[in-house]
């Protein structure tokens, strides 16, 4: 028997299958060959078609199933995870309204800064364990205000997850492990954040039915078999956002355990067993894929927008079109640490949380047209990332975290020695690299209702372990740091100042 997983990202569709006896993972296939476009019509803005993800969810998954040449009637549960913090709304017929308002997308600051103060600092950080900031239900607030027609439209607003589901299913569901990515789940009340709807004036019949993470969430329709090649009849069993579900591919379950991908966005993710928050909101708390009402288990997850879309930018616009990313890497591997003082700040890519969601852009600071090379630019980039994720997970050991190990995937900035020694070495933790994808996680974790696992922690059992960097004493890599900081600090204090003028 097998499990089928979907991981719909911002830049591509991941469709996994996994073999329930065993637990190994028998394919994954991708979908498009290059990355997904994200379209901006203003600056700061993000958004994608969902019709987009779902051609491509289709097209992944005919391939997968031609490749392994599976029977498809021995496929007994699909799971699904999912970009987060989007917003996607349809019209009673189901039709989606305008494209999606995705992640990155950072016209809601405003709305959502206003509500957190508005409401008060007690009542958001109490009850939904976040400024409700640029997250779903503020950009949902912007539809409202800024188009009227088509908020007046609305029968239901969705994360990613949930249209990938209705489209499967014909139903329309969600979690409240979506609905807190969201800042739409009341963790003092267990139900919605009625208190934030009814501030912005959304109703709370626009919020879909809601229903645990792991679950029978609906059934494959004829009309999604036909487009699929899946058999219909087959339950969607498993739900959850792209962060919680990659920790809990890579066995992150329990308090004190922390994850790490270094994706189109970077991300830190821990597991704590109480409701904590970040009084600045600049690492935020959800419910966990195994969260209860009686067992709070609460990820606090660090997000750095401009993360792998920045490497990802200097291969289109800085490597010739042979130089691969393993090039890359060796060539970076030649430069010293400090890449001889070159230094990038890679927050291009919107508001960043952890910033106070400042939207500041990426810099190149001290480039010598004598000294320094492609080979430096790589690995400037490298450590310019590498760098703010230790600058975010010193937030994190401030909140109480003692950060020892990491566990990160196998597919994603972490395969670079150079980005992985320069966190391993400025944390002080081991990082141990496993072989998993979010797709996989997705359908193991499906098997759990459908009665093949009896914990989501047998469900995902042991994972092969790829290799693991040790810290190293090496001053080279602070003294680094420390100057890259410096350069924050300027950049940041001088956003201040010219709020300020």
């Amino acid at each position: 028997m097998y499990l089928i997983g979907y991981d719909i990202g911002s830049s591509s569709i991941k469709v996994a299958l996994v073999d329930t006896e065993s637990g190994e993972t028998i394919s994954v296939v991708q979908a498009p060959k290059t990355e997904m476009d994200i379209i901006a019509k203003q600056p700061g803005w993000a958004e994608q078609e969902p019709s987009v993800w779902w051609e491509h969810l289709c097209t992944a998954t005919k391939k997968l199933l031609a490749s392994t040449n599976i029977d498809p009637e021995l496929i007994r549960g699909v799971g699904i995870a999912y970009q987060m913090h989007g917003l996607v709304v349809v019209d009673k017929k189901q039709q989606v309204l305008r494209p999606a308002i995705i992640w990155c997308d950072s016209r809601a600051v405003s709305i959502g800064d206003q509500a957190f103060e508005d409401l008060g600092e007690t009542t958001c950080l109490n009850n939904f364990l976040n400024s409700p900031g640029n997250f779903t239900a503020s950009k949902l607030k912007w539809v409202k205000e800024n188009e009227p027609d088509i908020y007046a439209q609305i029968d239901k607003m969705m994360l990613p997850g949930d249209y990938i589901g209705m489209k499967l299913t014909g139903q329309i569901c969600t979690t409240p492990s979506g609905l807190s990515e969201g800042i739409l789940w009341d963790f003092q009340k267990g139900n919605t954040a009625t208190d934030l709807l009814n501030y912005y004036g959304i109703k709370e019949e626009l919020i879909p039915t809601v229903v645990p993470t792991c679950s029978n969430q609906g059934t494959l329709t004829t009309e999604a078999a036909k487009m699929t090649g899946l058999p219909a009849g087959i339950p969607i069993t498993y739900r959850a956002g792209d962060q919680p579900n990659n920790a809990l591919s890579l066995n992150v379950l329990e308090p004190g355990e922390i994850a790490a991908t270094g994706g189109t966005s970077g991300v830190v993710y821990g597991v704590i067993d109480k409701a904590v928050y970040d009084k600045a909101s600049r690492v935020n708390s959800f419910a966990h894929v195994n969260y209860t009402e009686n067992q709070q288990k609460i990820g606090v997850l660090l997000c750095i927008n401009g993360a792998g879309i920045q490497y990802s930018w200097m291969k289109q616009q800085i490597a010739n079109d042979n130089i691969s990313y393993p090039d890359m890497e060796q060539m970076a591997s030649s430069v010293p640490i400090g890449s001889e003082g070159l230094r990038i700040l890679p927050f291009g890519n919107g508001a960043e949380r952890m910033l106070g969601n400042e939207n500041m852009g990426a810099q190149i600071n001290n480039l010598q047209f004598n000294r320094h090379k492609q080979a430096h630019m790589y690995r400037a980039a490298l450590e310019g990332i590498a760098f703010s994720f230790v600058y975010g997970m010193e937030l994190l050991k401030d909140m109480g975290f003692n950060i020892e190990v990491m566990r990160v995937g196998n597919d994603n900035l972490f395969q670079s020695k150079v980005f992985a020694a320069t966190i391993a070495n400025l944390v002080g933790c081991k990082i141990t690299v496993v072989e998993t994808t979010g797709a996989s996680g997705a359908a193991k974790a499906a098997g759990l209702e459908t009665g093949f696992y009896k914990t989501l922690k047998e469900a995902i059992g042991h994972n092969g372990e790829v290799m693991t960097y040790h810290p190293e004493k090496n001053e080279a890599y602070e003294k680094a740091y420390q100057i890259w900081k410096s350069d924050l600090k300027y950049l940041m204090d001088k956003e201040k100042n010219d709020k300020s003028i």
